[in-house]
């Protein structure tokens, strides 16, 4: 059972994430008011200076709204202090000022909900909840602003004054007075509030830049921001910004739904529930802001849907970690790129809908990406229990099925275009990687099955993956032509343009660099192990030791560094893609005039085998001719490191490589 830590930890822990949760409201409002001034509309009908104070009061609602935004936990608990002061002084006038010139205390009677009369006049009872709304405006004023105890009750008393007035039955330009001299106090008591604590706010200003400009010199804008993004928590802020704006409007239409049939039910029909849903997607990415609080929402449906699989597989690995990162930024540059927010109601949701088709098929790349290297893992180590094999393949199965199913439908239901080409491309794709990842897993499962050294298995693994990496280079050939199409032809814009050239620099250009760099050190680790002289038949009997690369006997052939070590062939060459060094003296393995007589050959551990009935030439006769078989059987192309990232767990295709890869969906 798990120790349970000390309750005071505990407490401390459920206090912080209280406050933590309690920051991210009160840092909610400014997106709203970012939101809503970035929404607005001004009449160009207007005068150039109203026009003018108009963008003017729009800009410093912005900046003070950023600024608010990025305050320290301190200073945003301190304005939001301040400014509840205010708003209740502001309130405590307003009520004064009403209640004093406007409500006629003596025109009805307080009656019950049964109609029984309690007071011949209702002014008493009004009185004495005025008095009491009061007070609570005063003592909350006082308590915010923490004023001293006489200057409070001071305070607490000049609040009160137009209410004993109304008591007294003053006249009424008495009562304006008062209410008028009340106000002024209060005004006057805040202005001088605020002057003491401008020293305050003056110094944590400065003290803000400078720690600021500290940080930007020291480690730059990048870690500046990212910095930023995390002390302020704005993932959650967006979320929470998106999550209770869609709840707002739906309780409103949920509302205009109940008038709209005159009914009480809280219940609707299918088609007014689907068009409640219409309307709030349609609603919920109306403008940038909305966008990114979609993309923060499908961050955390993301980042669970990868913990959850991780889980599932058995895998361990951090960088399986970021579904939560790809997902919503893939979602945001198609948005960005497709023109999302701009777009009319109808139009969004049809752009939405396929972004999300696209945004789909990306998850599905990547959580190949997660499970390739722990299906690699499990047959390269040979592990034999059925329920570690089960949820791996599992989840390979439904990556096969999944774009084969989307496909169906999407063919079933629209014609032809260039964005459904795009998405049939990519689940095509995806099903190529599926069954390249299954042949090699079942490759090296029968390698394990029958225990033995099989010598030709790494050229089998290269020969599958090479043929769907080429398959793959070919699509994504074809997709940057259907990019290029669509955006000469149908909805061309500078991001879509920035996109495609990442993504022929990252999935067209790289990959061909990387496969003929690759291919090169291929060939020149065939070449090297080629240079070498083979031990076969008797010879191998009187070294009595195994390979020190795999640990297995000699049972065919074996060759010969020039620092007299011996190795298998296979052995060698995979050591051969990594160094060009011996693995047992770290002596140099090739060179171009290094052609040796072998006639005494030492094995790993220092014995040396006479060779006295072998003459060099025939020994030279019989390297060349082995060569030469070897030269036949192993002159292909390129290892890409596959078999060993294989065994080590295989390799991702994230970041940016993959957000360019996806970004070429059409209209």
């Amino acid at each position: 059972m798990a120790a349970v830590g000390p309750p005071q930890q505990q407490v401390r822990m459920a206090q912080q994430q209280v406050w933590a949760a309690l920051e991210v409201a009160l840092r909610v409002p400014c997106l709203y008011i970012i939101d809503a001034i970035f929404n607005s509309y001004y009449d160009s009908s207007q005068s150039r200076f109203c026009i003018g104070l108009q963008i003017f009061l729009r800009l410093l609602g912005i900046i003070v709204s950023s600024i608010v935004l990025i305050l320290s936990q301190r200073s945003l608990f301190k304005f939001y202090m301040y400014s509840s002061a205010f708003l209740l002084a502001a309130t405590s006038v307003l009520v004064n000022y009403y209640a004093a010139l406007h409500i006629d205390f003596y025109g009805a009677y307080n009656t019950t909900a049964f109609g029984i009369e309690l007071l011949p006049r209702k002014g008493p009872s009004l009185w004495m909840a005025l008095i009491v709304l009061q007070l609570t405006f005063g003592i909350g004023y006082v308590t915010l602003l923490q004023i001293q105890s006489i200057y409070s009750q001071l305070i607490i008393l000049n609040i009160l004054v137009p209410v004993i007035g109304l008591i007294t039955e003053l006249p009424v330009h008495i009562r304006e007075t008062l209410v008028f001299t009340s106000s002024l106090i209060l005004i006057l008591n805040t202005v001088l509030v605020l002057a003491v604590k401008l020293r305050w706010f003056y110094y944590s200003t400065r003290y803000v830049y400078l720690l600021v400009r500290h940080m930007y010199r020291i480690y730059g804008l990048q870690l500046l921001m990212e910095d930023t993004w995390k002390r302020i928590r704005f993932p959650d802020i967006l979320r929470v910004f998106w999550l209770t704006r869609i709840t707002a409007q739906a309780t409103v239409l949920m509302y205009i739904l109940r008038m709209a049939n005159e009914t009480e039910s809280f219940f609707i029909s299918w088609d007014d529930f689907w068009d409640l849903i219409c309307n709030l997607i349609i609603s919920g990415c109306d403008s940038t802001l909305t966008v990114l609080g979609m993309s923060a929402v499908i961050s955390s449906i993301a980042h669970y849907l990868g913990l959850g699989i991780l889980a599932f597989i058995g895998s361990t690995e951090e960088d399986d970690r970021r579904l939560g990162f790809v997902a919503p930024v893939l979602f945001f540059i198609l948005a960005l790129q497709t023109g999302l927010s701009g777009l009319r109601p109808e139009e969004r949701l049809i752009r939405l809908s396929r972004n999300m088709c696209l945004l789909l098929t990306a998850v599905l790349h990547f959580i190949h990406g997660m499970t390739d290297p722990v299906l690699m893992s499990l047959s390269a180590s040979h592990v034999s229990s059925f329920h570690r094999h089960f949820p791996v393949l599992f989840v390979s199965a439904c990556l096969f099925i999944l774009p084969v199913l989307l496909s169906y439908v999407l063919w079933h239901h629209y014609a032809l275009n260039t964005w459904l080409f795009a998405v049939t491309a990519f689940c095509v794709e995806l099903c190529l990687k599926v069954i390249v990842s299954l042949t090699v897993y079942t490759l090296f499962m029968i390698d394990g099955y029958y225990n033995v050294l099989w010598e030709k298995l790494d050229d089998y693994v290269y020969f599958v993956r090479s043929t769907g990496n080429i398959i793959e280079f070919i699509f994504g050939v074809v997709m940057f032509g259907n990019g290029a199409y669509t955006m000469m032809f149908e909805s061309g814009s500078k991001i879509r343009a920035c996109m495609m050239c990442l993504h022929a620099y990252f999935n067209i250009y790289l990959q061909v660099k990387n496969g003929w760099k690759t291919f090169m050190n291929r060939r020149t680790a065939v070449k090297k192990i080629n240079s070498l002289p083979e031990i076969t038949g008797s010879h191998l009997q009187e070294i009595d030791d195994v390979c020190a690369i795999c640990y297995h006997e000699f049972t065919t052939s074996a060759r010969i560094t020039p620092c007299n070590h011996y190795f298998h062939a296979l052995c060698l060459r995979k050591w051969l893609y990594i160094q060009d060094t011996c693995p047992m003296c770290h002596q140099k393995v090739y060179t171009e005039d290094d052609i040796k007589d072998n006639s005494n050959i030492s094995n790993n551990n220092g014995f040396i085998a006479p060779n006295e009935n072998q003459n060099p030439e025939e020994a030279l006769r019989e390297d060349a001719a082995g060569s030469d078989r070897e030269l036949n059987e192993d002159d292909s192309t390129d290892w890409d490191d596959d078999v060993q990232r294989e065994r080590n767990g295989g390799i991702q295709h994230t970041g940016a490589a993959a957000a360019a890869e996806f970004n070429d969906d059409t209209d």
